[in-house]
């Protein structure tokens, strides 16, 4: 099941718009858009570079809020094109979409209010390198048995195998 969401990173130059496609398995970020407006092409991207990167099996779960960008007609066309089942949370319910709001949240406080990012490159290179090096390689997690994502996929599989 992948789990998605978008949320906004503050910076110098204006806000940046982080779309971002969590594994719930494996608490992989397996998909991230960074966009400086908030679009259904910002989600699109995210998807098709989550699908890219992991070619899931036909019949994984992609579920969201029911944010216009998810609802689009070209994101469920997507989703069907990828043969995912589409889920979306209750109205109003943000706990519904809990574990990707809080990989946002853990972005925000071990990341972006650390720090004042000057320019919206900078911010970029900066996200790129705690998604991509630090979250998805070193963080742990306790859910995952205190392994980050990473490791925990490469026993995942082996197990699976």
């Amino acid at each position: 099941m992948w789990v998605t969401d978008i949320t906004y990173i503050p910076c110098r130059e204006g806000r940046l718009y982080l779309a971002s496609v969590l594994d719930l398995c494996t608490r992989e970020i397996v998909g991230w858009r960074l966009a400086d407006r908030m679009t259904t092409e910002l989600v699109l991207e995210a998807l098709k570079d989550a699908y890219a990167a992991k070619k899931p099996k036909e019949g994984l779960i992609h579920h969201s809020d029911r944010g216009a960008q998810y609802a689009s007609t070209e994101y469920r066309e997507l989703l069907k094109s990828y043969n995912m089942i589409s889920s979306m949370s209750r109205k109003g319910n943000c706990y519904d979409n809990a574990c990707i709001e809080s990989f946002h949240s853990i972005l925000k406080k071990e990341l972006v209010y650390c720090r004042r990012f000057r320019t919206k490159q900078q911010a970029k290179d900066e996200l790129f390198r705690y998604i991509e090096f630090f979250y998805n390689r070193k963080r742990i997690h306790g859910a995952l048995g205190y392994l980050s994502p990473i490791r925990f996929a490469a026993q995942f599989q082996k197990k699976s195998a």
